[in-house]
């Protein structure tokens, strides 16, 4: 996901998605520990994300938050 389509979610479907990448990382970890995993690179590319995720969601927040301090 580019992270132009990321900042199109809002905050709960951020939150959804941070969700689904942290168990898809598990999953992805336990798999390459078991050596059942196809594509070692997806582990990367997940971490990625997560971080794209989350930096949309704190830019997000300090926009909301923004009460003049």
């Amino acid at each position: 996901m580019k992270i132009s389509e990321i900042k199109t979610l809002s905050i709960g479907e951020l939150n959804a998605r941070l969700k689904e990448l942290n168990s898809e990382l598990f999953n992805l970890r336990f798999s390459h520990a078991t050596r059942n995993l196809a594509n070692p690179m997806r582990i990367h590319e997940c971490k990625k994300e997560i971080a794209r995720v989350k930096t949309v969601i704190r830019e997000k927040e300090m926009a909301g938050g923004n009460d003049g301090k």
